[in-house]
């Protein structure tokens, strides 16, 4: 492998900044002129722990390490405006699986519309990937998990099920349906949405990382309200629907409790429009946790850590 200094500056060579970077790669730091208030937020993907490589190819990782944090930052209702990427590989790692992790931070930092602005890189034992994303709420206020009141609607948008069940392909050693195995690998994320949400009357919104049911539990604690959701309204797509029939596995549960999806999860008021491309799944109660068709669910609500 080319020496830390070779490498970054391989790297870095030709980025692209936006209107806002004051400053790029170069510096001891970046320097960004927001118009509004700065979001930030930082994730972490751990090898063996959030992918394998067997799995998962250098570029699909990269992708993965910006899409995972700039979700952080739609789900504020802001807009995406920049990354830093920290990366700590093996030394005996091949360089190329270097250069293509970071040709897919790059492919996916010009999908979300941010700027690559810095970074660092380690050796370490395994391969670990830490990005920070930072947004500008452009004068919005921020959009908490705090604001749902009893009343409002519950929608998402995004895809609810897809990488959970490419997990489960995965695990068990098929490499399809492939739409659902690349959902896992690298999540779509409904870029532009968060804001949409916000200018439409959003009252609470998050990323759906851990399960749809168990990220929908965490605005119920932080709001005070119980949320019902209704699965007459949940999708459930034919793909997902076959791999479960397949596996032994419940689609709906899924759908429902899957994780890794980075959709987003919003209430607006009743009265409120929905943006385009949202749908209704339920309602926001009296209570203080999350039933499904008006009863407690059966089983785990989605991913713990240290569950």
């Amino acid at each position: 492998m080319a020496g830390e200094f070779e490498l970054i500056a391989r790297i870095t060579e030709g980025l692209t900044v936006g209107d806002d970077v004051v400053l790029s790669v170069g510096d001891d730091a970046a320097v960004l002129r927001p118009t509004g208030d700065t979001v930030v937020t930082t994730d972490i993907l751990v090898e063996n722990v959030h992918f394998k490589r067997q799995w998962s190819p250098a570029r699909a990782v990269g992708r993965k390490a910006v899409a995972v944090n700039v979700s952080d930052v739609e789900a504020m209702g802001a807009r995406p405006s920049a990354v830093v990427v920290a990366l700590a590989v093996p030394k005996d790692l091949d360089q190329r699986w270097v250069e293509e992790f970071e040709a897919g931070v790059k492919e996916e930092c010009a999908t979300a519309g941010v700027s690559l602005v810095g970074g660092d890189l380690s050796s370490s034992a395994q391969i670990v990937a830490c990005v920070t994303a930072i947004g500008d709420l452009e004068g919005r206020a921020p959009i908490t998990r705090a604001g749902a009141r009893e009343g409002d609607v519950v929608a998402v948008c995004g895809r609810l099920g897809w990488s959970g069940s490419g997990l489960v392909v995965l695990q068990r050693g098929f490499g399809s349906p492939k739409d659902l195995v690349s959902e896992h690998l690298t999540p779509t994320v409904p870029y532009g949405q968060g804001v949409a949400a916000s200018d439409l009357g959003a009252t609470a919104m998050l990323d759906i990382s851990d399960g749809l049911l168990a990220d929908l539990g965490h605005i119920c604690e932080s709001s005070g309200v119980g949320i019902d959701v209704d699965t007459s309204l949940v999708e459930i797509p034919d793909a997902v629907a076959r791999v479960a029939a397949a596996t032994g596995k419940d689609a709906l549960g899924l759908v429902l409790t899957g994780g890794e999806d980075h959709a987003l999860a919003a209430t607006f008021p009743a009265t409120a429009a929905l943006p385009e491309g949202w749908r209704r799944i339920g309602a926001v109660t009296a209570g203080d946790r999350v039933t499904v068709d008006g009863r407690p669910w059966d089983g785990a609500a989605g991913w713990d850590h240290f569950g």
